[in-house]
């Protein structure tokens, strides 16, 4: 089995958030890797990564990065293949590692999903991964399928609490 999609964090510290993705990608049943790299500590390999990620198969990366927040970008700016930045609750609730991976300059964009997103990130890698893949897409369709019967069973359970003023 070989990776399609990689997740790299900045170090291990992310993984409690990047977890997340990983139970998703198992769930659609999507080959995966995961690696720590540093944008500031370890930048040359996070630049052989990169250049070497699509020639090893991989088709999309999920790149999670707090505070300073340069790795999805670095990661960007040494491939063609689609990077997504999850940015990581730190400082300033995370609204600065947001704000560091939304900010790409023109010509090397970053997908970015919600602070502490890894789930959404997931999910829309599998959504770029599905458009070439039937099995995947119908995966896709299934899990959304399941999140609409979650919210039909959560209203049903609301139907059933009583309150004096409650109308429904």
């Amino acid at each position: 089995m070989n990776p399609v999609i990689s997740i790299i964090m900045g170090s291990t510290s992310d993984l409690p958030v990047m977890e997340k993705a990983c139970k998703q990608l198992d769930e659609l049943q999507v080959p995966f890797e995961v690696n720590a790299l540093s944008a500031h500590r370890t930048p040359q390999a996070v630049e052989l990564f990169a250049r070497e990620a699509a020639a090893r198969g991989i088709r999309v990366i999920i790149a999670a990065a707090g505070m300073a927040a340069a790795l999805p970008g670095v990661i960007a700016a040494q491939t063609t293949l689609p990077v997504i930045g999850v940015p990581i609750k730190g400082m300033l609730d995370g609204l600065d590692a947001l704000l560091s991976i939304v900010q790409m300059p023109p010509g090397i964009p970053v997908a970015t999903v919600g602070v502490n997103g890894a789930q959404n990130a997931a999910i829309l890698a599998c959504q770029m991964l599905a458009l070439s893949d039937a099995d995947l897409a119908q995966r896709l369709a299934a899990h959304k399928e399941g999140l609409k019967q979650k919210i039909e069973k959560a209203n049903r359970d609301l139907a059933e609490v009583k309150y004096e003023y409650k109308t429904n």
